[in-house]
């Protein structure tokens, strides 16, 4: 199973930016997929962006042209760049990998205030 550790979170106004990381303990070519999902206040846990392993990326309708996920294989790390962030991004934010085994990180709050 892949040990995923998250950086990132934090508080940020209403249109601001942050950016998450996600590093993977062993190579991140060998994953198939790997992406962030998010569980906000009272909500069910929901998936944000997915990248794969030749690079096809999948967002959420929500945040499809804020946010922007990428992978970076040299240092075993997927990003999400998250720009305009509203107030109902607000959340923990779960990086998650298929390898085939599915394997979840901690989670990092992110919190968005208005």
């Amino acid at each position: 199973q892949v040990q995923l550790m998250e950086a990132g979170g934090g508080v940020v106004q209403a249109g601001g930016s942050r950016r998450l990381s996600c590093t993977t303990s062993g190579s991140i070519v060998s994953i198939e997929k790997i992406g962030w999902y998010r569980q906000g206040p009272g909500k069910q846990r929901e998936l944000v962006a997915v990248i794969t392993s030749d690079g096809r990326t999948n967002y959420a309708g929500s945040v499809k042209g804020r946010f922007t996920i990428s992978r970076d294989n040299a240092k075993n790390t997927v990003y999400l760049q998250m720009n305009s962030l509203h107030p109902e991004d607000t959340g923990v934010y779960y990086c998650h990998a298929v390898s085939p085994i599915r394997s979840w990180g901690q989670g990092t709050q992110v919190t968005v205030s208005s």
